[in-house]
């Protein structure tokens, strides 16, 4: 099993940012974790603050992998782009997000990605990827 986990903007700053809300664990330090508890699956990391460089990971891997666990950050309340991108691979993709978006601002609890994507796991912290990794092993 390939997956990938994708990270947009700002989320390079877990561990620092918002530590109430995000937690204090960097996401290397997680997905060294993860890795470990899923040694039998191969697990990619990507993230990037720039819309154009996350759609065109999704592009890049959307027909090879066997998932993509996506927490599009901001961009999921915001870009049309990353959903229209989802919608044209093959690969599914499991959005995620650290906190429950339904409990924080009203503009979060619009999704221009779960309307495309397998499923949706919000609100669980870090412990949301990997319930996202287990949905693809099921």
């Amino acid at each position: 099993m390939k997956l990938i986990i994708i990270n947009g903007p700002n989320l390079n700053l877990l561990g620092k940012r918002e530590p109430e809300v995000y937690g204090s664990k960097t996401f290397e330090d997680y997905f060294s974790e993860l890795q470990f508890k899923f040694k039998n699956t191969q697990l990619e990391y990507y993230q990037s603050n720039i819309e154009g460089e996350l759609i065109d990971k999704i592009q890049e891997v959307g027909f090879d992998y066997d998932g993509i666990i996506l927490n599009a950050a901001a961009y999921t309340h915001t870009s049309v782009g990353i959903g229209d991108a989802i919608k044209a691979i093959t690969t599914p993709v499991v959005e995620v997000h650290i906190s429950n978006t339904f409990s924080r601002e009203e503009f979060r609890h619009q999704s221009y990605i779960s309307p495309v994507a397998k499923g949706v796991i919000l609100g669980f912290g870090l412990n949301s990827y990997d319930l996202a990794i287990t949905s693809f092993l099921l």
